[in-house]
């Protein structure tokens, strides 16, 4: 407890509580805005100022739960900010908004404590050089790279992959950079939370991560501000430490949502859809900050639940201007076992000019998508006519596009328990040569399975070959069958 607390001057009562919104009256100096508020049976209330309403009194919204708190409470002023702790102790760890410990670990030690609450970098400190930031991802890589310092958003409805597409390039990052991994978790479910943690943990890829929680069953004042607390430890390695930090989101839809709540109980007038009015404002409040700096780089990957698939949504709209990368995820592609299900025609990366991944790479992405591009209009024609319909080189296409389609699917570290397949972490140079390859009809007489859930396009020969051995055990072991059912049948006659 401060000093400022224990003063009569700055201790107030509740006079109001509706759901999370809790109304106080201080007869001196009310709080300053986004201030911490203590209130309950035992202090245990937290509350953040909001707004101030007149000369006595302040509304705030519970950052915990509000059972058992009733009108005519005392209330104390800590005179400071939400804090989150900063520091190489917060490693391996597993925090919620206040900055707890949620990992039956112990307390966190070596950590100094920030306010959750800070103002973007200034144009004069960020980097104007444009780096792609590689994932290991195939698709990604060539179709659309992600920016160092960045932010890129995985679009998608439920159920399509996004969480697992995550924690695949949080182990990608981990394994083979020597920066910092944080993730935040903000209204998830508190299942893929236990999930990540034994996950990286077993990976042992723990000692270089951070976990930040606000989940589903918390109040939307947790899940509004957990955001900003996994922001500023990133701030701390970015800055303090000049480390690489991936800074992975999920869900920022729910962080919108949590706002959405927090406006309607306020009071205030809805927008478009329900929505608050102050969405761009507190959406750019968070991506803001997020920058590189040139001797630092918070690059952030977000995935963005999309409400029934409609791009149109106004939490998709805005996140979507503040995305140097879009990954949107098809539903269609995840029906037909395409993982990660990356629509290659719908995503995109202002990281693809040819300046930035040279002409290479440029030219061949380019290759990619018009092939992809013309096979997705010619889909009808085969649905209707047939293939035979085709002309022979229309034909070809599809046989590439198909082998595209393919060989851009990958085995991921992270779901080797349920799929069998050891991960492949794949370097763009062997995503480029590969895709070179399929459009110069090398793998033409290749089944199409050879470059399904492969890396590198040299597991497809592979493939065919232990293919070819093992058909020739079998017909070996055919023909032995037959001649030994024969002198049976000889012998017996």
């Amino acid at each position: 407890m401060t000093e400022q607390a224990t003063n009569p001057e700055h201790t107030g009562i509740v006079t109001s509580i509706r759901g999370s919104v809790v109304d106080m009256r201080f007869n001196d100096a009310l709080p300053p805005i986004y201030s911490i508020v203590e209130t309950g049976r035992d202090m245990e209330v937290k509350i953040e100022i909001l707004m101030q309403l007149d000369r006595r009194h302040v509304r705030g919204i519970a950052l915990t739960p509000t059972e058992g708190l009733c009108r005519g409470m005392t209330a104390r002023n800590t005179g400071s900010p939400l804090k989150a702790p900063v520091g190489k102790g917060t490693l391996s760890r597993m925090f919620d908004v206040f900055g707890n410990a949620i990992d039956r670990r112990g307390p966190v030690t070596s950590v100094t404590w920030r306010s959750v609450h800070g103002a973007p970098p200034p144009l004069s400190r960020r980097s104007t050089k444009s780096e792609v930031f590689e994932t290991g991802i195939k698709i990604i890589d060539l179709l659309v790279p992600l920016e160092r310092g960045g932010k890129a958003g995985l679009f998608g409805g439920a159920g399509v992959g996004k969480t697992v597409l995550l924690t695949e390039m949080i182990h990608n990052m981990v394994s083979k950079e020597s920066g910092v991994s944080i993730f935040c978790g903000i209204g998830e479910r508190c299942r893929e939370g236990e999930e990540l943690y034994r996950e990286m943990s077993e990976a042992g890829v723990l000692d270089n991560m951070v976990m930040v929680f606000g989940q589903m069953n918390e109040p939307p004042g947790s899940r509004f501000r957990v955001g900003l607390a996994a922001l500023t430890m990133a701030e701390y390695f970015c800055d303090d430490l000049h480390q690489e930090v991936l800074l992975l989101i999920d869900n920022i839809f729910r962080f919108i949502q949590a706002g959405s709540e927090i406006s309607g109980m306020m009071g205030q007038m809805p927008s478009r859809l329900g929505y608050q009015p102050t969405i761009g404002t507190e959406l750019s409040a968070l991506e803001e900050r997020i920058a590189n700096t040139g001797t630092g780089a918070i690059t952030s990957i977000q995935a963005v639940y999309v409400p029934a698939d409609d791009f149109t949504d106004p939490a998709a709209v805005h996140t979507f201007s503040h995305l140097s990368a879009s990954l949107v995820l098809s539903r269609k592609r995840a029906g037909e076992g395409f993982y990660p299900a990356v629509d290659p025609l719908s995503s995109g990366s202002k990281m693809a000019g040819e300046s930035i991944v040279g002409r290479r790479h440029y030219e061949l992405a380019r290759e990619v998508r018009r092939v992809l591009a013309q096979y997705a209009e010619l889909k009808d024609i085969i649905a209707m006519l047939g293939l035979e319909q085709l002309s022979a080189e229309d034909r070809r296409l599809v046989g590439r596009a198909r082998r595209l389609e393919r060989f851009f699917t990958q085995p991921f570290f992270t779901t080797e328990q349920f799929s069998g397949l050891a991960g492949k972490s794949v370097p763009v140079t062997d995503t480029i040569d590969g895709c070179e390859r399929i459009l110069r009809d090398e793998f033409e007489n290749y089944p199409e399975r050879a470059l399904y859930m492969i890396g590198s396009i040299s597991e497809a020969q592979e493939k065919v070959e232990v293919g070819k051995d093992e058909a020739a055990q079998k017909t070996v072991a055919v023909e032995t069958t037959t001649a030994d059912a024969d002198a049976a049948t000889t012998d017996g006659g």
